[in-house]
């Protein structure tokens, strides 16, 4: 019996670039799939790049009549967030004549700093049109914050 045993003759340079040229297609592969499929994280970032400069940092007032005296709304923002929401020059005498304006503007304020938004804020039944002219004044201090 004999076997017909065959030798095969490989060159090291050819096998070592055809490895190179492996790698190389597979890498081109990859880049043009991650080009055509983006992942969705690039989506965040676009959206987080566009939270960063949603606001001008500072404090910002705007004002309301009550009675015939001036009560300013303060909110104080940094580049992402609304960080307060408060009542500036608020006498006794307001506070009294309109008993339900501090726990409006603090139930306000807590909506607010959750949500970071004006969407979905509720009002108590007793106090909606009280919560309407301070959202009111606190839309407009924030408007004077707004970057865009």
């Amino acid at each position: 019996m004999s076997a017909k045993t065959k030798i095969v003759v490989l060159r090291m340079k050819r096998i070592i670039f055809l490895a190179l040229l492996g790698v190389v297609g597979i890498l081109l592969g990859i880049l043009i799939l991650a080009l055509i499929f983006p992942k969705e994280n690039s989506a965040v970032s676009e959206s987080q790049d566009a939270a960063v400069s949603k606001y001008i940092p500072g404090v910002y007032t705007s004002s309301i009549m009550l009675d015939g005296t001036e009560v300013d709304v303060q909110v104080v923002v940094d580049e992402n967030n609304i960080n307060s929401v408060s009542l500036v020059q608020l006498d006794d005498t307001i506070e009294t004549m309109y008993p339900l304006i501090t726990p409006t503007i603090e139930d306000l304020e807590a909506q607010i700093l959750e949500k970071q938004s004006f969407d979905e804020i509720t009002y108590a039944e007793n106090s909606q049109y009280t919560s309407i002219v301070l959202l009111g004044a606190i839309q407009d201090a924030i408007s004077k914050a707004s970057s865009e």
